[in-house]
């Protein structure tokens, strides 16, 4: 991603959204109210143009998406159960304790806007690099501000997580907490990861859990997608945001111990895997 360019993952991400809304039966695997408020963040951002979003949420779209899905096997359709997965996560979560809950890299998900009133004694913190956040604030705005609701821009690139969440008097650096690591970290490279996992380790309670979905290594140590993943790995290298970081399943319990978090494979209940990427939590 360019430093001065929104995400084009997030809205695609977004767009997937939306085209799956138009899937018959998927309103009862997808959240509750989650394809109205996509279109409506999206609409309201003025990050891409309208007619793409109408257009997203028509039989044409549902056709090229599964036309496409023999490269990634499974993925289309398995959006819908990641976002049902991560939602799930999350009021478990509350329903548990947490107080608060962190998404980095929250792209143009509606998961906080929609939980915030819901939840109203829980506080929702979004952290996102500047060039698409602006669009996020900006969308958000137009659908209403929740007052648990908190938008953070930062460049996790350039600054520390922890700097950036204890100079906000919403943050408690001891509360249980959930945070919600969705569609980021195959982009980031394996230091980055790891002092992801370390940095919200610190800044969290005892009680806490990280939901995260990743990517399985290959035999040649690069992310697996199947039968195309050569291709695929080529094709999203030159539109800028490449996958760079993987792990095989049998190495992530050590992996996750190292950085302060524990493997937590009995709290999954969906199936560990969703399309090309498996679904895990940790706890602390």
């Amino acid at each position: 991603m360019r430093k001065d360019q929104p995400s084009t993952t997030a809205y695609k991400v977004a767009l997937n959204i939306l085209t799956l809304g138009s899937e018959p039966g998927m309103d009862k695997i997808l959240p509750g109210g989650i394809v109205e408020a996509t279109e409506n963040l999206l609409l309201g951002s003025g990050a891409i143009p309208d007619s793409w979003v109408r257009w997203s949420r028509t039989k044409s779209m549902t056709w090229v998406y599964r036309s496409f899905d023999w490269m990634l096997p499974g993925m289309y359709l398995a959006l819908a159960y990641r976002k049902a997965f991560f939602e799930q996560q999350v009021r478990a979560a509350i329903g548990s304790g947490a107080t608060q809950v962190l998404i980095p890299g929250a792209g143009y998900d509606t998961l906080g806007w929609r939980l915030a009133p819901e939840f109203s004694s829980v506080h929702f913190h979004e952290i996102d690099h500047p060039a698409t956040a602006r669009f996020k604030a900006r969308g958000i705005e137009a659908m209403g501000r929740r007052e648990n609701l908190h938008l953070l821009q930062a460049d996790l690139g350039e600054l520390n997580l922890a700097d950036v969440l204890t100079a906000v008097d919403s943050w408690d650096p001891a509360g249980e907490t959930a945070i919600l690591a969705e569609g980021l970290l195959m982009y980031l490279p394996e230091d980055t990861v790891r002092d992801l996992f370390v940095q919200c380790s610190r800044i969290t309670g005892t009680g806490s859990r990280m939901v995260f979905d990743y990517l399985r290594s290959g035999a040649d140590g690069r992310p697996d997608a199947g039968p195309w993943t050569a291709s695929f790995l080529w094709l999203i290298k030159i539109t800028g945001e490449p996958w760079r970081w993987s792990i095989h399943p049998e190495d992530l319990s050590k992996f996750l111990d190292s950085t302060g978090w524990t493997n937590a494979p009995d709290l999954v209940e969906l199936s560990d895997k969703c399309g090309v990427e498996f679904l895990a939590v940790a706890v602390k």
